[in-house]
């Protein structure tokens, strides 16, 4: 038997173009001989549909989708995932499924029993748990057909008091199929490579696992399609951050080794790369939307915003607004410009000097004998905001938001400010990994200005100001903050590791103060374990980290 990996990029409640790439793909894997193409989770609709689930018309819709593509398959099987109704009127209305189609028909539904409900997932808010465990049979095999996180309670402290495997084992099946909606994080790919090496060494099963790929807002999903032997050895590792369809012949994944040599991994922050210029395009492509704007400072982060949105766009669609004011170093403004000149993305040079001006005589009487602080820088950061929202209304353009991840986590930004924005690109990457892409983009030739690179971090809002004025040293700083966002530690754990004891304790106490300005921010591209949004939820007024 030979089973194809249909690895798509899906868009969520899109029902006519998802059913479209379903229905070509079927083709495009008979045409290659296959007997049996598998799709991803919820592929029909899109992952994950969210509220969308608690409209009855999303639901038939994706009913009528799955019915038109059965009618498409045939002298071929497919398997699809959808969510399905629950005919029981106990619990949810809803179950996370998959179909089984094989001449026409829709042969056999499987239901999804494990339901992840931590970070960004938040399935058991729609979904009803399977209890029910049937093998597919098919061609003479028997298929223990689960759904993504069915295949990830196998380790030494299991989140789930159930094993679908388990009960599925007991069948005596011929081979495992895993059908997954799997978000990328930058460490995620070897976990999941672990994970699901161990389950086809522990049942001594062969395993297809399908991911897909592309991103939904936040989330970005990085395909990496796998195929184990019954040994748990890899086989075939399928592309990462593309679109892909491979055909594998089960009984050579079965007896030959090194049939499918897998190609090798790239390196954490490519990764972080390939999924942040997936992100941004598709952001815009499934939004409806080809230009983007930003503030172009002369700093670092808005240089590699710049590089990546016209990576994804095209320059020609990239508008970088330059903004200077009267604290704005020349050298600023150059590296500006020369990385302009070298990425051939459009620009304006909008200053903003007679607009604090203007500011500063309007709050005169109420500021008077008050010294200069950081109202006034923020009112310039303020500035700037109105300036991109205007270029965005009059023009159509989406505003990328520029701020890291390590100014999101200490408040080192300006609400209504520099934090405005449709979607923040580096969110989710500290200002140590931002310095790294930029290393990474200039790999081949210089696009980012080596000046750019290697000049203190400054915002420019005062005289002769850096970041070290404010934050500590990002080097100390990122490893704090990682070791409290995404590794949950805290303020004793963190100082036993070594670290001083006041610092860890102002850069928390920034962290916690700081939330009110997160719940406030853009949507983050997602790349790392804990990302600030849905997947890292703290209470504004909590003062546990005080």
């Amino acid at each position: 038997m030979k089973i194809a990996l249909a690895q798509i990029n899906y868009h969520i409640g899109n029902f006519e173009l998802n059913t479209k790439k379903i229905i070509d793909h079927i083709f495009l894997s008979k045409e290659k001989g296959a007997d049996l193409v598998v799709f991803a989770e919820l592929a029909v609709c899109g992952y994950p549909p969210r509220d969308f689930l608690e409209f009855e018309d999303f639901i038939a819709l994706c009913e009528k989708s799955a019915l038109e593509i059965a009618a498409h398959c045939k002298d071929i099987a497919c398997i699809i995932g959808l969510p399905v109704k629950n005919e029981v009127l106990a619990g949810k209305d809803l179950f996370n499924a998959a179909y089984f189609i094989a001449d026409g028909t829709i042969k056999q539904v499987v239901k999804k029993t494990l339901l992840p409900t931590y970070d960004v997932f938040d399935e058991y808010r729609y979904f009803e748990p399977n209890t029910q465990f049937d093998c597919v049979e098919f061609k003479g095999q028997k298929i223990a057909l689960t759904i993504c996180e069915d295949l990830w309670n196998i380790n030494d402290n299991p989140m789930y008091i159930s094993c679908p495997m388990d009960e599925l084992i007991l069948q005596q099946p011929d081979l495992m199929i895993n059908i997954a909606a799997s978000p990328f994080d930058y460490h995620h790919d070897e976990d999941r490579i672990s994970i699901l090496s161990a389950n086809a060494k522990k049942y001594k099963l062969p395993l297809f696992y399908v991911n897909q790929v592309g991103a939904q807002t936040e989330l970005i999903f990085d395909g990496g399609s796998l195929v184990f032997d019954q040994e748990g050895e890899l086989k075939a590792e399928m592309k990462y951050f593309e679109e892909d369809l491979q055909v594998f012949e089960v009984a050579e994944v079965q007896n030959v080794k090194n049939k499918y040599p897998a190609p090798a991994r790239d390196r954490d922050i490519k990764q972080i790369h390939d999924a942040l210029v997936l992100g941004i395009k598709d952001y815009f492509q499934k939004s409806g939307f080809s230009k983007a704007v930003l503030g172009l400072s002369g700093g670092i982060d808005s240089a590699v915003v710049c590089a990546l949105a016209c990576e994804a766009l095209g320059a020609e669609n990239v508008m970088a607004v330059l903004m200077p004011s009267k604290y704005s170093s020349d050298h600023s403004v150059k590296d500006a410009l020369d990385l302009v000149n070298n990425i051939g993305c459009k620009h304006e040079i909008i200053e903003i000097k007679a607009a604090t001006e203007a500011f500063d005589q309007m709050l005169a009487k109420p500021f008077k004998g008050l010294t200069f602080n950081i109202t006034e820088e923020n009112i310039q950061a303020r500035c700037r905001g109105v300036v991109v929202m205007a270029m965005s209304n009059k023009f159509g353009y989406i505003l990328l938001n520029t701020s890291n991840k390590s100014e999101c986590a200490v408040g080192y930004g300006t609400l209504y400010g520099d934090m405005c924005g449709a979607m923040s690109v580096l969110g989710d990457v500290y200002k140590t990994q931002v310095f790294e892409l930029a290393r990474l983009i200039n790999e081949e030739r210089e696009i980012i200005p080596v000046n750019t690179i290697v000049k203190p971090p400054s915002a420019e809002l005062r005289p002769d100001q850096k970041d070290s004025d404010s934050l500590p040293d990002y080097a100390i700083l990122d490893r704090i903050l990682f070791q409290h966002i995404e590794k949950k530690q805290g303020t004793k754990a963190i100082i036993a590791q070594g670290f001083d004891e006041a610092l860890v304790k102002r850069v928390l106490k920034m962290v916690n103060i700081a939330e009110f300005k997160r719940y406030q921010t853009p949507p983050i591209l997602r790349v790392s374990s804990k990302a600030f949004g849905m997947g890292r939820r703290m209470p504004i007024v909590g003062r546990y980290m005080d």
